[in-house]
């Protein structure tokens, strides 16, 4: 809080001086008038806590004084003491609190009881401050909260944005098997479809954990790759929008393969939000340049626009979480505001920059993203068999425990197609009854069941000398760190995060037979 203002106003300077001897203390500002005049200066420039008023003075005397003070709003609540040397008499008193006095002093001052009197309004105008300051504390955090509902609705909508990037070619490539199942190029729609679906997999799992995403606690799988399958899985993503809006899309890849050591779901996520941002800030029938190349030890990856630019004073912004270009809005179709934010914070975390230049509104854009180059990989001899496909040592026996009975068949199936039985139970109390003639080999065990939940069917089974040795693995939509954690603790040897890919369940059960 700041200093506390009280106002002296007498015509003599050493009454002025005597009254600054006994009010004098830490955190009070003592303003000197002696005059009427100087005195409403005084309070046109200063917040006053109390005005100390001598009556008798040349000019504007006090009462005059109180009375324009009174008229004016910024002074009219401001306590006002009478000092005077002449008689108090009734008629006096009556015109002084007419005026607006809330107390007289007599000359000669008693120091204590002024000293009293001025420090009830000292403090009376502390705690105004504090109300003052307690107010705009909370106007402050009404403000907040108002801001972080506006941001909870711009974020579910950009949560449409992120989806539909995966969606898109998942929708094309159904529609296309629907019509024609067996068309030429059937396989390469299947796998273009499996890595959407990874990508759209992974995206959940950062959607549905907000904070993990703004502290930057994203999980990297990287691995040796090529930087143009990452752009061709971008533009599988992105062109739907592109080609909706009308775009002309140009490649220019070098023929020599360009390694990154990167997470390709990461990366494509990267181009393909910068991609739909081009799409989207480019007016109809507008031309989209995506180019690749090396410089020194980065690989450079630039997208280009002939769309609306970027004004001088937005380049920094336009990678901040919900920014928003100009008067464009309408172009963001609800998802614009996430996707650059992201962008820029996955290639930071790859050990890369990504920055945007354009020359102006109505004259395009460039974001162009640098990564740190890397060697070519060595050759790996291929002397195995896709897990996928090839038999174990043994058949398993698998007891697969899941309340979705879909789910648990097609889980089912999945095991059958890699070699091994199964046997299904939709409940704990079932699944604890069928082990018993059943004698799985494995136990894969969904955690969220109704009533008898995955962790007190594990307890229950780990409890029983049959399976306490009994391979268990937990799989469930539950994936963070805190829910394996708790899966470790109650039994389970394994966790698997659902949608299971077939080929992480065959490298397991392949690992647990071999034992």
């Amino acid at each position: 809080m700041g200093p506390v203002s009280f106002l002296l106003v007498d015509d003599l300077e050493e009454n002025l001086l005597s009254l600054e001897a006994l009010l004098r203390q830490e955190n009070l500002v003592l303003l000197k008038a002696r005059s009427g005049d100087q005195a409403l200066e005084l309070l046109l420039q200063n917040d006053v806590a109390l005005a100390l008023i001598d009556v008798q003075m040349p000019g504007l005397n006090g009462f005059e004084l109180a009375e324009l003070m009174r008229g004016n709003e910024r002074t009219r609540r401001i306590p006002i003491i009478f000092v005077t040397a002449g008689s108090a008499d009734g008629q006096r008193r009556f015109r002084g609190y007419e005026a607006g006095a809330v107390d007289f002093i007599q000359k000669p001052i008693e120091p204590d009881i002024l000293r009293s009197k001025a420090d009830v309004f000292f403090d009376l105008y502390r705690q105004r401050q504090q109300i003052s300051g307690q107010r705009d504390e909370l106007e402050a955090q009404a403000a907040a909260l108002k801001d972080a509902d506006r941001r909870k609705d711009e974020f579910l909508a950009t949560l449409a944005h992120e989806l539909r990037n995966p969606l898109a070619p998942l929708r094309h490539g159904l529609d296309i098997l629907r019509r024609n199942p067996n068309a030429e190029d059937a396989a390469g729609i299947r796998d273009m479809m499996d890595r959407q679906m990874v990508h759209l997999v992974r995206l959940i799992d950062d959607l549905l954990d907000v904070s993990r995403i703004s502290q930057g606690k994203i999980e990297l799988r990287k691995e040796r790759i090529k930087i143009e399958d990452v752009v061709h899985s971008a533009i599988e993503s992105s062109r739907p929008l592109i080609e909706a809006a009308g775009h002309t899309l140009t490649l220019d890849i070098p023929s020599a393969p360009l390694w990154l050591d990167a997470d390709h779901t990461r990366l494509s996520q990267v181009v393909a939000n910068l991609l739909n941002n081009a799409a989207k800030y480019t007016p109809s029938g507008g031309l989209i340049a995506v180019s690749v190349r090396s410089a020194g030890s980065e690989v450079v990856v630039e997208v280009a626009d002939n769309g609306v630019g970027i004004p001088p004073d937005m380049r920094a912004e336009v990678f901040q979480l919900f920014a928003q270009v100009g008067d464009h809005l309408d172009r963001s179709q609800g998802g614009l505001g996430i996707g650059l934010a992201l962008a820029k914070q996955l290639v930071s975390l790859h050990g890369g920059t990504v920055d945007a230049d354009s020359a102006g509104p109505g004259k395009g854009s460039v974001f162009s993203v640098r990564l740190p180059l890397q060697s070519m990989p060595e050759p790996v001899k291929n002397s195995h068999q896709d897990s996928t496909h090839s038999t174990t040592a043994k058949p398993l026996k698998v007891l697969v425990v899941d309340d979705n009975a879909e789910l648990a068949f097609m889980l089912g199936m999945m095991l059958e197609e890699i070699g091994h039985e199964f046997e299904l139970a939709h409940d704990g109390p079932k699944a604890l009854h069928v082990a018993q003639y059943y004698r799985p080999d494995v136990i894969l065990l969904d955690i969220g069941l109704p009533g008898m939940d995955g962790y007190e069917v594990c307890r229950a089974f780990r409890k029983d000398a049959l399976f306490r040795e009994t391979p268990i693995i937990a799989q469930t939509g539950w994936g963070q760190g805190r829910d394996k954690a708790l899966a470790l603790e109650a039994g389970f040897n394994h966790h698997l995060t659902k949608p299971v890919p077939l080929e992480d369940l065959a490298k397991l059960l392949a690992t647990i037979n071999a034992r």
